[in-house]
């Protein structure tokens, strides 16, 4: 399921407490790059957040015949992106507690 039909779902059963939403995770990242290794397929993306912290994701084919860098830094970036999910519920839920 994608993060579109969750975020409707969510919406259409009124669940409305704080959380970490696909927005919010766009919102923090502030740069991106990316480096291929040379001769490999594996790709790395390094995604910038608004803190200063970074994350990064990669991606690799089995095949050189496959590999395209265009859908390889897609892929990294896609499993870069899906780190920082764990790191702002991590500081949502960290923040809810302090308020208590």
């Amino acid at each position: 399921m994608n993060e579109q039909k969750i975020e409707q779902k969510i919406k259409d059963k009124g669940l409305d407490a704080p959380r970490v939403t696909p927005t919010k995770i766009d919102d923090v990242i502030v740069g991106e790059s990316y480096y291929v290794f040379p001769g490999t397929t594996v790709t790395i993306c390094l995604l910038r957040l608004e803190n200063g912290f970074t994350v990064t994701g990669e991606s690799a084919c089995a095949s050189v015949d496959n590999f395209n860098q265009e859908i390889g830094r897609d892929i990294a970036r896609v499993n870069a992106r899906e780190k920082i999910w764990g790191l702002e519920g991590y500081a949502l839920k960290q923040r809810l507690f302090d308020a208590a």
